[in-house]
């Protein structure tokens, strides 16, 4: 049985190993830091197997010793329902995220996204495109959404860490953050009774107290997981976008050349990043399933790999290779089946409009330090820079 992950990322190259696992054994038992053993999927068929059958329940993994990387176990939630209760909840806060209503918040963003690049010019160069654009972008345009005030961003971003650490804090730290995010929520959420607003917050607060659709406990954990959710991994994925392209120049100067490309950039881009350190999230067999070949047996976990399924080269052609022209590309960079990213449109919004600011702003973007010389985030469930300075 090996152990998982295999070893510390490494910038943000896959480890070879998934392309033999998926060639010769797609379907591994491992154990991964804490919890019991697993089953790993690799092939880009299995890991949608194991999202998107209703064979294979999240919510089976409460009160069993889930695999996982840290000693924490993962809290309760949306993130551990199976419908219908995974579907009631998610319902509530579904509209919010519609393609529409994304698009009418596309020009606020490219307004917030070019204020930001205001302060990137006057800082620099070089100046830290972590500091002065990739982080503050997501926590506004959620904070607008939500109905949370931005001024409070600092604190909540540091507390948001709780939810993608696995080393960085210490189990002590991510209790405590998780416990100050929770209690923020719910002091927010008590004042939108008393002074009713039209944004999320306040359509969930009158969803609780109008039929109880939802619990007091579940509107604070609903409004707590969309705040870090929904900006964490995007402040993450921007300099992780922009790292790739300037490693890729020929591909940059496509898309300076051919700006229609932007949006099949992000979809490439999505599926070329491999965001996940490792896995999470796992899912117990409802009954016996052959997966790859092999019998996964009722009651046994199973965890995915989505950077390797992206990389799986019976479904992209030529897979290894950073292609922002691609135009059949079936991803799975936002999940798949029941828990596939609810902010999924919102993501893609805000990756095109800080990719078309910075080709309109700053074209000859460029690393302001050698590459060696970058400081990569450690001990967290995804991979990322803490800083990125620039220059232009």
């Amino acid at each position: 049985m090996q152990r998982y992950p295999f070893g510390d990322p490494d910038r943000l190259n896959l480890d070879p190993r998934y392309a033999r696992l998926r060639r010769d054994e797609p379907l591994i038992r491992v154990r991964l830091p804490y919890g019991e053993p697993a089953w790993l999927a690799t092939r880009h068929a299995d890991v949608r197997t194991v999202l998107g059958d209703a064979r294979f329940s999240r919510a089976a993994a409460v009160g069993r010793d889930e695999p996982r990387n840290t000693a924490r176990q993962i809290q309760g939630g949306i993130l551990s329902m199976d419908p219908p209760d995974h579907t009631r909840l998610r319902r509530l806060v579904a509209r919010a995220f519609t393609a529409r209503r994304v698009e009418e918040l596309r020009p606020r963003t490219r307004q917030i996204a070019d204020e930001l690049v205001d302060n990137l010019l006057a800082a620099g160069p070089p100046a830290d495109l972590v500091e002065h654009v990739a982080t503050p972008l997501p926590i506004r345009v959620i904070c607008d959404l939500l109905g949370v005030p931005v001024t409070d961003q600092d604190k909540f971003h540091t507390w948001s860490e709780a939810i993608v650490s696995t080393t960085s804090l210490s189990q002590e730290q991510i209790q405590q953050y998780i416990d100050n995010l929770f209690a923020y929520m719910g002091e927010l959420i008590a004042r939108r009774r008393d002074e009713p607003t039209d944004d999320l917050i306040g359509a969930m607060v009158r969803a609780r107290d109008a039929d109880d659709r939802l619990s007091a406990e579940e509107v604070v954990q609903l409004a707590a997981g969309l705040l870090a959710a929904g900006h964490e991994t995007t402040v993450t994925q921007i300099p992780n976008f922009v790292y790739v392209l300037l490693q890729h120049p020929d591909e940059w100067a496509r898309l300076r050349a051919d700006r229609t490309l932007v949006p099949r950039a992000v979809e490439e881009l999505m599926r070329f990043v491999p965001l996940g350190a490792t896995a999470a999230f796992a899912r117990y067999a409802k009954e016996d399933v052959e997966i790859g070949g092999v019998l996964v047996r009722a009651g046994e976990p199973v965890v995915v790999s989505i950077p390797s399924a992206n990389r799986d080269e019976t479904v992209f052609a030529d897979a290894d290779r950073l292609d922002l022209g691609r135009e059949v590309n079936p991803h799975l960079g936002f999940g798949h089946g029941v828990h596939h990213c609810v902010g999924a449109q919102l993501a893609r919004m805000e990756l095109q409009v800080v990719l078309d600011t910075l080709l309109d702003r700053t074209p000859g973007l460029r690393l302001a330090v050698p590459e060696p010389e970058l400081i990569w985030k450690s001990g967290l469930l995804v991979r990322g820079l803490t800083a990125m300075p620039v220059a232009w």
